[in-house]
């Protein structure tokens, strides 16, 4: 183990059969060791910033019927609701008011939202408040709606893969979704010139130490500008109700590995661990990591975008209260910033 993290370190590469080797080898000591070194890394390249986006969740409805997501198409239990431009605008404004310096704009596959809609929204935002970055986060679409969208002003799109192993993703998707189209839609967007995110879930259904191995070799090999990850949390509502959710520790772990294969990436502490874990958030930015996303969606639907059980909506998940998750992040040595936050240029 000792082997492998050294040279993790100083190659930011390892095989597939190394990746697997370090994760089925995971010790608490090999957890420690990462982490203090994924830290390290990361102070050299970002110091004790933290970034911040606001989260703006745009709408609910979805066409897909993922077998994990809370709001797949055929959940009638779910309360569907769709923002009005008017509505994020207003989020963009008090998000703006409150520091933040990004806003994601994210929802389920909606058919509302056309390129007409989002390019004139988009164009809103950069027009209102232009030294702001707009992240989009709306599934999958077509290589001529992505460059429209660019187009139109914006500048990051997160988009996960859920998991590079293709037989592994046909057990999480319904047939009509494709993994091969996901990873075209991944080398669209950068391409385009979007800064581009991907991610998975950490213990999702049928996952397994070789499938991980070969999300880390994807990230290692595609170089996204930002990776989001988090322990799957089953929800209630979906075939995957009685599975259990995903690890704290795995997934700081894997925040760690991340960390070392590709230095500068933007790496949030995500929601699914504060929801896993009233500390999970800092101990995310202890392995590594280094943006949070609090919400700036309206109160009255924050709710009603469950991805999965429990999901935090308040507290300081919610953006009103940045000076409380300022403070957290401040208790353990870092500090909340109002930049756009860019990926590191090296």
């Amino acid at each position: 183990m000792q082997t492998l993290i050294a040279a993790l370190e100083e190659e930011h590469s390892l095989s597939v059969s190394e990746y697997e080797a370090l994760l089925v080898n995971r010790t608490e000591t090999a957890a420690a060791v990462l982490a203090q070194k994924a830290v390290a890394v990361r102070k050299q390249i970002y110091g004790t910033d933290i970034y911040v986006r606001g989260l703006i969740e745009i709408s609910n409805y979805c066409k897909n019927d993922c077998l994990y997501c809370g709001i797949r198409r055929s959940n009638p239990a779910c309360d569907r609701y769709r923002l009005d431009t008017g509505q994020i605008l207003a989020c963009c404004e008090e998000g703006y008011r409150l520091g933040f310096r990004t806003f994601v704009l994210q929802g389920g596959e909606d058919g509302f939202f056309t390129d007409a809609v989002l390019c004139g929204l988009v164009a809103a935002i950069k027009e209102s408040w232009p030294d702001c970055a707009v992240t989009l986060s709306l599934g999958e679409r077509s290589r001529e709606s992505y460059q429209r969208l660019f187009d139109a002003g914006a500048d990051r799109y997160l988009l996960r893969h859920e998991t590079a192993d293709p037989d592994h993703y046909s057990r999480l998707h319904p047939r009509e979704m494709s993994y091969d189209h996901r990873m075209q839609c991944l080398r669209d967007l950068k391409e385009i010139g979007y800064q581009t995110g991907c991610g998975f879930m950490v213990g999702s259904p049928f996952q397994t130490a070789a499938s991980l191995a070969q999300d880390l070799k994807l990230i290692e090999t595609f170089q996204p500008d930002m990776c989001g990850i988090g322990p799957f949390i089953p929800h209630k509502d979906t075939p995957f109700r009685d599975r259990p959710a995903g690890s704290l520790e795995l997934t700081c772990y894997l925040l760690s590995i991340i960390r070392l294969i590709h230095p500068q990436v933007l790496l949030p502490a995500t929601t699914a661990l504060g929801t896993i874990a009233p500390d999970g958030r800092e101990r995310g930015i202890l392995a590594g990591a280094n943006v949070v996303m609090p919400n700036l969606s309206p109160a009255a639907v924050r709710e009603k975008y469950t991805l999965y059980d429990n999901k935090l909506c308040t507290g300081t998940e919610a953006a009103q209260s940045r000076d409380a998750l300022a403070a957290r992040m401040r208790a353990i040595g870092y500090e909340i910033v109002s930049q756009r936050g860019d990926v590191a240029q090296l």
